[in-house]
């Protein structure tokens, strides 16, 4: 070993990297020295509490004062001050922050946490001022006042000061470009944004300006419904009332307190944005929660607060560790266990918000294994089933929240009557689904992605009393492959992949044979839509569905097979893409429609003219390229061109038939 030694850190090199390089805005200075200002007072009152102080508090308070002749603003307290070796101590010596020897001394004589941690704060003042000013008067009897002054450089001067009152008052002379901070509105903003829910009065020429009491940091049998509605209106002006909250308060295995609403969507809300504010003891830290909160839960709002939060020095971002992951979990566990308690106790509601959080509640289930376990059995889907049971109802948002006694949920709205039975809205779980239909289709679930373009296929499944479940949702295609995985012996089948046979009639071996073409009439009828359309990839099948009114049916509809379209789906999507509707599908023409049967007949009366192509005959390719138009157009939409042949061909059917209606 050649040498050993201490690294020795210059002021000179320091100092500009506080003014220039350590926060990422210059406004948080006034966040700084007013976190500060409430330090200064909540260490008086805990050395009172601990009787190492016997003189009167009084009423603490803040004050800011601008003067714009001379270019100063201040900020004074009435707080326990410092003497000329506390201010050697903790202002000359950067970085040495006195919270945490002031916190070790009188822990437990506090209701109210001590902000301070790095030390760091009061320097921020230099980012504006090109002069900063202490005037301060130790709370100790006896003590001597001081006046501490510093132009940015290392240098300082400490001497006697006429101050007669106890507390602190800083005094900042701003720089040239910096003298925004002298105007009232740009300061009451600061201290609206920053420093609203701190727990002393701010006040600027005699106007208290903020509003002190922090909801989050209240026992939630203080808060009414109301309050919490009040304080969501506060944050977020202008919107919609949330559909249900979560009131946090834990200091184990670290300490964290919060109220989290799920708000309304809106089509203009960017879910991927996150709009939680996060607090550091009652201080606003950032509106950017990112890293704390689990991607599925960006969507919610409110306010989360907490000492544990790793910070960097300057506030401004997480530092990554852990933890943070640890209080990510923490919050959606409590998300979780709040839907399970709504989905158990208050199912209409549960519903009634599931129609704006189901979306996030899927993506958290794809994308986070606690939380998919946590809450699998309560995912709901619209369904066709008409269902009722008994439910209670609720007029405004449930409130839950963790008790400090434990882990377990209290609830603190009033509860509606159980005798209240309400139908609830057609919505089931997929356990409570396959239950319901095990005797007829064990294992098997039927679902629709398009209630619209599939309408057709749905109403068929309706009319012979099968149910439907709707996977519409854009994240529904993703979540379908989830679910096959997670019930690896349920079949999935979309409405337009093919037909149960419960649909369909099973006596075709009773058909009739023509004994002229040595034919059934289902062979007939499908060879005279291969010949009329020309399609060779288009698969044609003949059936009859089951109905009453066979009228009531479509005379064909279009299936795709359930692995080919999936496959074209993923392929689709990997190439970003849209998926294009393959040739290679399935016509299924209903023989059991009038339609279909008055097309046969007329095309064997054609038959009998001979040879080439009759009227009767065109007719008849006519009418079956627009039964097959009619299908396609339930499963896509037309082109421009395709549009302007289905019109042409419309005109041109209805043209023939009324030229043979007139004969």
């Amino acid at each position: 070993m050649l040498e050993q030694g201490t690294i020795s850190i210059h002021t000179d090199n320091i100092f500009p990297i506080i003014k220039k390089s350590l926060y990422s805005d210059h406004q948080i200075f006034l966040r700084e020295l007013v976190s500060n200002a409430v330090d200064a007072i909540q260490k008086l009152k805990m050395v009172s509490r601990a009787g190492d102080y016997a003189g009167e508090i009084g009423e603490p308070e803040i004050e800011l004062a601008i003067d714009k002749d001379n270019k100063t603003l201040s900020i004074s307290d009435n707080g326990i001050g410092m003497t000329a070796d506390e201010v050697k101590k903790y202002i000359n010596q950067v970085a040495f922050s006195s919270a945490e020897e002031f916190i070790h001394k009188y822990e437990g004589k506090s209701d109210q946490p001590i902000i301070g941690h790095f030390g760091l704060g009061f320097y921020s003042s230099f980012m504006v001022a090109q002069k900063v000013e202490i005037d301060t008067l130790s709370y100790q009897e006896g003590a001597q006042a001081v006046h501490w002054s510093c132009d940015g450089s290392p240098a300082f001067t400490l001497e006697d000061s006429p101050r007669t009152t106890r507390g602190t008052t800083i005094t900042l002379s701003l720089q040239g470009e910096e003298e925004e901070f002298l105007e009232d509105a740009r300061i009451k903003n600061l201290v609206k944004t920053y420093c609203d829910f701190l727990p002393v009065p701010i006040k600027l020429q005699g106007e208290v300006l903020n509003k002190q009491k922090a909801p989050w940091r209240e026992s939630p049998s203080n808060l009414s419904q109301e309050d919490y509605l009040e304080f969501y209106r506060y944050l977020y002006p202008f919107q919609e009332e949330p559909l249900l909250w979560v009131h946090l308060n834990t200091d184990y295995p670290f300490i964290i307190n919060g109220i989290m609403y799920f708000p309304k969507m809106r089509p203009d809300v960017d879910v991927t944005k996150g709009q939680i504010k996060l607090f550091c003891n009652q201080v606003f830290v950032s509106d950017n929660c990112e890293e704390i909160i689990p991607q599925f839960l960006m969507p919610m709002r409110g306010v989360i607060d907490s000492s544990d939060i790793p910070l960097n020095v300057s506030r401004s971002a997480l530092q990554g560790d852990r933890t943070v992951k640890r209080i990510g979990d923490y919050i959606a566990k409590k998300v979780g266990d709040r839907l399970k308690e709504l989905f158990r106790d208050n199912r209409e509601q549960y519903i009634s918000a599931w129609k704006d959080l189901g979306t996030f509640v899927k993506f958290g289930v794809l994308n986070d294994d606690k939380f998919k376990k946590q809450i699998e059995d309560i995912i709901v889907f619209r369904t066709t089933a008409k269902l009722t049971e008994k439910v209670a109802a609720a007029e405004t948002p449930v409130v839950e929240v963790q008790s400090s006694d434990g882990d377990a949920w209290q609830d603190v709205t009033p509860s509606p009557s159980a005798e209240n039975s309400t139908p609830s809205a057609p919505y089931t779980t997929l356990k409570e689904y396959l239950e319901r239909n095990k005797e007829r289709n064990e294992n098997r679930v039927f679902y629709s992605t398009d209630e619209t373009t599939q309408s057709t296929y749905i109403e068929l499944h309706k009319n012979q009393g099968l149910e439907v479940l709707f996977m519409d949702s854009f994240i529904d295609t993703h979540f379908i492959n989830f679910l096959e995985r997670e019930y690896q012996d349920v079949k999935f089948t979309r409405v337009d992949s093919d037909l149960d046979n419960t649909l369909l009639e099973q006596d075709k071996d009773k058909e009739i044979v023509d004994p002229n073409t040595n034919k059934t009439r289902s062979e007939t009828i499908k060879e005279l839509f291969e010949k009329s359309l020309n399609k060779p990839k288009l698969n044609i099948r003949t059936e009859a569905l089951k109905s009453d009114d066979p009228q009531g049916t479509p005379p064909a509809i279009v299936l795709l097979p359930e692995i080919l379209r999936r496959m074209r789906e993923m392929n689709a999507m990997m190439q970003q893409g849209t998926a294009e509707f393959p040739e290679d599908h399935i016509l299924l023409v209903n023989t059991a429609h009038p339609l279909i049967q008055n097309l046969a007949n007329l095309n064997q009366g054609s038959i009998i003219q001979g040879d080439g192509q009759s009227s009767t005959d065109q007719l008849v390719n006519l009418i079956c390229q627009h039964v097959y138009d009619l299908a396609l157009m339930s499963q896509k939409g037309f082109d421009a061109e395709g549009m302007k042949s289905f019109v042409e061909r419309s005109n041109e059917v209805l043209t023939k038939l009324t030229e043979q209606a007139s004969k």
